[in-house]
């Protein structure tokens, strides 16, 4: 791989702020791997090898992969440190809000770029099938540079002002996680008084384990990340207040009982929003609705396989029918996934077996195919 050079005529090297850190890991490969860059850093939990100000004179680019309540002060931290050596060099950073840090960037006399995955560190090479916003604030050297690194990430590139980032955020990440947790305050504090998740879980709809799965996404996560995003964005304060008004006021409604309080529930809560779609919009989400439920059915049908299949290896998953076909086998579903760990496979619904799982582990294994993760033939 030929790394492409930066604006001083060499291929630059890549400094990362929080190297230890699960976005730090992932941009270093990112850079090695995909980008053929050299890479060094620095993190107070783990590689303190560098101060930062060698830091600041090794790398041409500096990357801040920090925590959200930290990235400003850290930031500023460097600036005092590089005392003007970063001139000519580009900084970036990849936290969740953009106007602080970028502010933060600004400060120095580096080129500054804010961006934003919106994703946690994917277990891919890339950021392919996600969103990138990109803060563009004090580039004209290095544009050439950035946008091919844009081009390697391979996300959906959004170019926004930090500004107009932070106050969608607000919608995006603090509306969306703050209903989830307050979801996951309220299930703990009544499921047990119906019968348990467990039951809940039983008598589930579609609507319900979607957001369910979102809620454990986010108890799932790094706690600090979640806090931050209420915490660190100034225009999540708004929301939160709207939020509860609404809630308030459905729960008015609600308790007055009324016809008429059912029409203002409608009209405030169903009728009103609705407008923010065109038909065709709201058609195509309702929908994409169904399309999960199939998905979630799917995903629950007994008899499966579940088979990874090497990537760099045309022609592999037509081998893999062939093997059933070579057995009678009817698929019933088949869907293209990544394990907890990344891995690709594949995981085939089957109709009513004419052979035993068994035997049809054994004949995927012994064509050389590719490797079963897991064959079920319960439901469960």
């Amino acid at each position: 791989m030929t790394a492409l050079h930066g604006p001083h005529g060499r291929a630059p090297v890549i400094g990362i702020v929080g190297n230890a850190g699960a976005y730090g890991r992932w941009l270093a490969a990112f850079f090695r791997e995909r980008m053929g860059l050299d890479v060094i850093g620095r993190d107070p939990r783990g590689d303190t090898t560098l101060s930062p100000r060698a830091l600041v004179e090794r790398a041409d680019v500096l990357v801040f992969s920090t925590p959200i309540r930290a990235a400003a002060a850290i930031i500023d931290e460097y600036v005092v440190a590089a005392a003007g050596i970063e001139t000519g060099k580009l900084w970036l950073d990849l936290t969740s809000i953009k106007q602080a840090p970028v502010e933060a960037m600004l400060r120095s006399q580096a080129e500054v770029l804010g961006l934003h995955p919106m994703t946690a560190p994917p277990k891919t090479p890339s950021l392919r099938g996600r969103v990138l916003a990109v803060c563009p604030a004090r580039l004209s050297p290095w544009q050439s540079w950035v946008d091919a690194l844009l081009v390697a990430f391979e996300a959906e590139c959004v170019i926004i002002d930090p500004l107009a980032h932070d106050r969608a955020m607000a919608l995006v990440q603090g509306l969306v996680h703050a209903s989830h947790m307050t979801q996951a305050h309220v299930l703990q504090a009544l499921a047990d008084d119906t019968g348990g998740m467990p039951l809940l879980h039983a008598l589930r709809t579609v609507g319900y384990e979607l957001d369910l799965t979102v809620t454990g996404r986010i108890l799932a996560g790094n706690p600090a990340i979640y806090e931050d995003i209420q915490f660190g964005n100034p225009h999540v304060l708004p929301v939160l207040r709207e939020l509860a008004s609404a809630v308030e006021r459905l729960r008015d409604c609600v308790a007055d009982g009324s016809e008429t309080a059912r029409g203002e529930v409608r009209g405030a809560f169903l009728d009103g929003p609705k407008a923010m779609f065109d038909a065709d919009g709201l058609a195509m989400r309702s929908h994409g609705f169904e399309r999960l439920g199939y998905l979630l059915a799917d995903l629950a049908e007994r008899p499966c396989l579940s088979v990874y299949l090497p990537e760099d290896r045309p022609g592999s998953l037509r081998a893999l029918l062939e093997v059933f076909e070579s057995l009678g086998v009817n698929l019933a579903s088949i869907h293209s996934s990544r394990t907890p760990d990344g891995q690709l496979h594949f995981r085939i619904g089957l109709d009513a077996l004419p052979v035993s799982l068994a035997a049809l582990r054994e004949a995927v294994e012994g064509a050389g195919i590719g490797r079963v993760l897991e064959a079920s033939e319960s439901a469960g």
